[in-house]
């Protein structure tokens, strides 16, 4: 989809493409970023050029990967609200209206679940530029990281959003379980760029 039609969509009055979509494009822009520090790092930094080939790569898969997301999230929510509307008049149809809604909204936790694993990748290939890459690319490997972390905390939210409809137990305690721990490696990542780009005057605001 075209950048400026996909700005009018999210801004439309319509439900979709929301907060879940634009996590994913986060992403996307983050990997986008990453690659090309990559590129950037071949003459300059510390890093070896089969691990930069490595990065790059990975980086460039996320990025289509993300992007296809950004349309899978929307498509996710469709389907839970087509589930509610569903028709509800007997028992019969309120069961099966029930299950579908259900069913819908687990399946609108895959694609921010998939942001949220991708995205702690790119905080990953950021932090490692921002520390060993191109000295000269400082900056865009630091935005690289905050547009992960903005996906990242997207993705976050919107699984706790999506849970609070559910009553699987073991299914929302498996997705409380991936909640927490990626919430740890954020706060780790996090923490050890924020210290690296102290000095630049990011992160000064923000308690470790």
């Amino acid at each position: 989809m075209e950048l400026r039609r996909f700005l009018e969509k999210v801004a439309a009055d319509t439900p979709t493409p929301g907060g879940g979509s634009a996590s994913a494009l986060a992403g996307a822009l983050s990997a986008s970023l990453v690659a090309m520090v990559a590129g950037l790092s071949f003459k300059k930094g510390q890093l070896k050029k089969g691990r930069i080939e490595q990065i790059r790569e990975k980086a460039l898969l996320i990025r289509d990967r993300l992007i296809q997301a950004i349309i899978e999230d929307s498509k996710s929510f469709d389907a839970v609200m087509k589930a509610i509307r569903l028709p509800k008049n007997s028992e019969k149809e309120r069961l099966y209206r029930s299950r579908r809604i259900q069913k819908a909204y687990q399946n609108a936790t895959l694609s921010p679940r998939l942001v949220c694993r991708l995205s702690i990748q790119l905080l990953e290939y950021s932090k490692l530029f921002i520390l060993k890459g191109n000295p000269n690319t400082l900056s865009d490997a630091g935005v690289a990281a905050f547009l992960a972390d903005a996906a990242l905390a997207g993705g976050l939210l919107n699984i706790g959003i999506n849970l609070a409809a559910l009553t699987d137990k073991k299914f929302i305690g498996e997705m409380n379980r991936f909640i927490r721990r990626w919430t740890r490696e954020r706060n780790r990542l996090m923490k050890e760029i924020r210290i690296k780009l102290y000095p630049f005057g990011i992160g000064r605001s923000f308690a470790f």
